[in-house]
């Protein structure tokens, strides 16, 4: 931060208040004088002394203790209408800058700076317990100090954060009734399981009888057999005719006591399990998926219905999970998958669901599917393998045949093959001649990196290359490129690939042939598993790489 000021007080005044005065405002809007707040006054009045008269202005604050209230006491800019707005850094600082052109002035506390009060630096970091603070001591060094204690530097808000951010289109909660943001979905936050209420719990009037009775009865639910280690199934099916042996079975699995049909009566402010989970399931069901049928164990599972690229709402499916009675478990986002594997299950926590929580969960679904399974398009692949002393033949190409593996395994073909050297313009043509040959996707290798002849990006760039994002959080494989060269695929595969068994190119590869948009975003959201750790015995898919 460039041009910092000190800035020296004439008297220990605070806006339009004496000191004594403002301990006596802030004492009446903050609940107490605290020692935070009447500084943050001094560091106000410190960023409006460098705003030219008559500036409209807004303000940002970097904590939410204290601060925040020393600027909706001095100034327009509050929380209500939306002229300060804190980003709470951790840091004990403040800027006000002109509304229109974002610039103004950032006033924090700096704690080699304040080592000339010494009650203050303690307060400020925390080194003497309160208990040991001599209140009289720190209010007469923050008096005497004043706007002497700040500091202030010009800056210059980022565009996007002066524009002001808009509440948007307000809707009518179908849950709960309520207004709320509809850019918040379907269902307001606090339905969606946000809400700090405690709820009474909402129960159905179902009854039990003696196991030994219920010959003849209707099961209300699948009942479970468990033997450890070796099995788990329904021994007895929701809705089906308790018989003579099942009482038996039941009495060997432990059970005393049954629900049973023509005893209970839940009424229709309920939904039962079996019911709720079907709807659950197929209203998350999207293309490529189909749900596993008849609910089991008050279950229901969604199955790829053909191989491909599995997908997810990461969002929608936490706000569905925060609903509390509701739960859908998945694979991991962006998974090749097999057809007829499962790829997630969902069901109602209770036996009986409560209509209301029932509902609540169908109006976050109503947006769309959560899961969908995209095909993968069986591309025909053109390789462009680069370096001079492959193209030379000093050294054996190792590049195309690792290439040509991985798009074979998910059903694409390499329909040319073309060696050029470290010049941007032997690059440019190999891409013509590899378009020529009639490829959709272009797989180039090597030449990413930072080395002075390392020009595969600047060949690629005079071939045409379009929405090109290069540099990836994977490791191996961090040189990756992707982007397009007219209507064809482009993906660079860095020379990590010809050492190590899984790299960022396995990461991207079935994303590309999936049609899903390769962003920067995208790509920052793999960051976190994306650390192969080059396992002797490389299990990839059946590992934490890329998850």
């Amino acid at each position: 931060m460039s041009n910092v000021t000190e800035l020296m007080a004439a008297d220990s005044s605070i806006g339009p208040y004496s000191f004594e005065e403002f301990l006596e405002v802030a004492a009446a809007f903050h609940g107490n004088p605290a020692p935070g707040l009447i500084i943050g006054g001094f560091m106000v009045d410190a960023a409006r002394a460098f705003l030219p008269e008559g500036t409209l202005f807004d303000a940002v604050v970097e904590t939410n203790k204290c601060l925040p209230d020393a600027v909706q006491i001095l100034t327009p800019p509050s929380y209500g209408n939306g002229w300060m707005r804190v980003r709470n850094l951790g840091r004990y600082a403040l800027s006000l800058y002109d509304k229109f052109t974002g610039e103004g002035y950032r006033v924090w506390l700096d704690p080699e700076h304040l080592k000339a009060w010494p009650e203050i630096h303690a307060w400020y970091l925390k080194t003497k317990p309160k208990k040991e603070q001599d209140r009289a001591r720190l209010f007469a060094e923050i008096k005497s100090g004043g706007r002497d204690l700040c500091l202030v530097a010009k800056v210059k808000v980022r565009p996007d954060f002066v524009a002001k951010p808009h509440m948007g289109a307000i809707g009518v909660c179908p849950v709960c009734g309520e207004g709320y943001p509809k850019a918040d979905g379907a269902i307001c936050r606090g339905c969606a399981g946000e809400a700090p209420y405690l709820r009474e719990g909402d129960s159905p009037k179902l009854r039990a009888m003696p196991v030994g009775e219920a010959a003849g009865r209707r099961a209300l639910h699948d009942m479970t057999r468990i033997e450890p280690g070796t099995s788990k199934g329904v021994a007895v099916t929701a809705g089906a005719d308790i018989t003579a042996g099942d009482v038996c079975r039941l009495q060997t699995m432990g059970k005393n006591r049954v629900y049973v049909e023509d005893l209970s009566e839940p009424g229709g402010a309920f939904v039962h399990e079996n019911e709720a989970a079907l709807a659950f399931a197929e209203a998350m069901c999207g293309p490529g998926l189909v749900t596993s049928g008849p609910p089991r164990e008050g279950k229901v599972e969604l199955l790829a219905a053909a191989d491909g690229f599995f997908t997810l709402d990461k969002a929608r499916l936490t706000k569905f999970n925060m609903i509390e009675g509701v739960m859908c478990a998945s694979r991991q986002d962006s998974l090749v998958v097999e057809a007829g594997k499962p790829v997630a299950g969902c069901r109602a926590i209770p036996l009986y669901l409560p209509r209301r929580v029932f509902d609540a969960a169908m109006h976050v679904l109503a947006e769309g599917p959560l899961f969908v399974v995209r095909p993968l398009r069986q591309p025909r692949t053109g390789v462009l393998v680069t370096g001079t002393e492959i193209h030379s033949g000093l050294i054996e190409d190792k590049f195309e045949p690792v290439v040509r593996a991985k798009v074979e395994a998910l059903g694409g073909s390499v329909v040319a093959a073309v060696t050029v050297p470290d010049d941007r313009a032997a690059v440019a043509e190999g891409v013509r001649r590899l378009l020529a040959a009639g490829a959709d996707l272009i797989v180039t290798t090597a030449g990413l990196s930072v080395d002075p002849d390392d020009v595969t990006r600047a060949g690629l760039d005079d071939a045409g290359l379009t929405d090109a994002v290069h540099g990836m959080p994977v490791l191996p494989g961090a040189m990756a490129l992707v982007g397009r060269i007219g209507g064809v695929d482009v993906i660079g595969v860095p020379a990590c690939a010809l050492f190590h068994r899984t790299t960022s190119f396995d990461l991207l590869l079935p994303r590309v042939l999936a049609g899903v948009a390769i962003t920067r975003r995208e790509l920052a959201g793999l960051a976190e598993g994306a650390m192969c750790l080059s396992c002797r015995a490389c299990t990839y898919p059946k590992c934490p790489f890329g998850k």
